[in-house]
């Protein structure tokens, strides 16, 4: 079991972050969503032995929370939403310190700096200064030095916050070849839901503190049997209108149709609609919930 958490409340004065939390998750790649103040940040950090809990048990690899923390911060790589370079070090300097922390020896840590900032694409600014390092590079140098140490569990807190187009889809891919390539065990936490989509396979949804919704993503973008989603050559309100005619409803939307089929009905009623009107299918399939609808769904209430 990747984590489990049974029962955990944790309150800062009124405010209660976490509600009797309940969840567990296996190993591979966990997408953590919820809305502001769901309890996400507060889960990393319990997870990580950062902050105790008012009550509940809970373990992470294993481990006791409460009794192995140390243990645990040995086997799990963290990279912090907030900026947490030190001004003035290099960067494998700052990669090669976060390896001694985690328990590695200086020549180790150092030489498996060299070897992550490779991977990360950082190897031509490795004696650079951090603070002159851009946005997309703070945020690999950070990545770097969650995984100097080679973890078991990597948990990243909002890893492409403020990076461009390139370097948001550059973490993407590393963080998909840790998790599929490398076989290292992710917590990815975002509000940018298709990241999560693009790396994770695997969903826990928060809100105030207690869990929404939990599962595999495609398991939770369940299939609308009568529903398809359908593009035609022409415009679209005429077909939508002899489809409503022949018992069928629909909306017209930005990509195409949103066609709702009658009780008993089977595609074969579109295309015959098609064939009556003279109008090219361009496109058909059934209608899946999107990430955002399964998102909307849990935290509708």
């Amino acid at each position: 079991m990747l984590f489990r958490l049974s029962g955990v409340t944790k309150t800062y004065g009124r405010i209660t972050a976490l509600r009797d939390l309940s969840v567990a998750a296996a190993p591979g790649a966990v997408g953590l969503l919820g809305p502001n103040g769901a309890g996400k940040t507060t889960l990393i950090r319990t997870l990580l032995g950062l902050i105790g809990f008012d009550s509940g048990t809970g373990e992470v690899l294993g481990l006791d929370i409460r009794t192995r923390r140390l243990d645990i911060r040995q086997r799990v790589g963290f990279m912090p939403e907030d900026e947490c370079l030190f001004p003035g070090v290099p960067g494998v300097g700052f990669v090669s310190y976060a390896g001694e922390l985690c328990g590695m020896a200086p020549a180790d840590a150092m030489q498996r700096a060299h070897e992550v900032l490779n991977y990360v694409g950082l190897d031509e600014a490795r004696y650079r200064r951090v603070e002159s390092y851009s946005t997309g590079m703070k945020q690999r140098l950070k990545l770097a030095a969650a995984i100097v140490h080679d973890p078991q569990l990597l948990i990243l807190d909002e890893p492409t916050n403020g990076m461009d187009p390139a370097g948001r889809q550059e973490m993407i891919d590393l963080a998909r070849d840790l998790s599929h390539g490398k076989g290292m065990s992710l917590i990815f936490s975002s509000h940018l839901l298709p990241d999560v989509e693009a790396v994770c396979d695997h969903l826990v949804v928060l809100g105030r503190g207690a869990l929404l919704a939990q599962g595999g993503i495609q398991e939770l973008k369940k299939a609308h049997p009568n529903s398809f989603d359908v593009r035609v050559k022409g415009e679209p309100e005429p077909f939508l209108a002899r489809l409503r005619a022949a018992g069928a409803d629909g909306e017209v939307r930005d990509d195409g149709l949103r066609v709702r089929l009658p009780d008993g009905a089977t595609p074969d009623l579109i295309w015959r609609t098609a064939a009556a009107l003279g109008e090219q299918v361009r496109h058909l399939r059934p209608h899946r919930s999107s990430l955002e609808d399964v998102f909307l769904e849990a935290v509708g209430d």
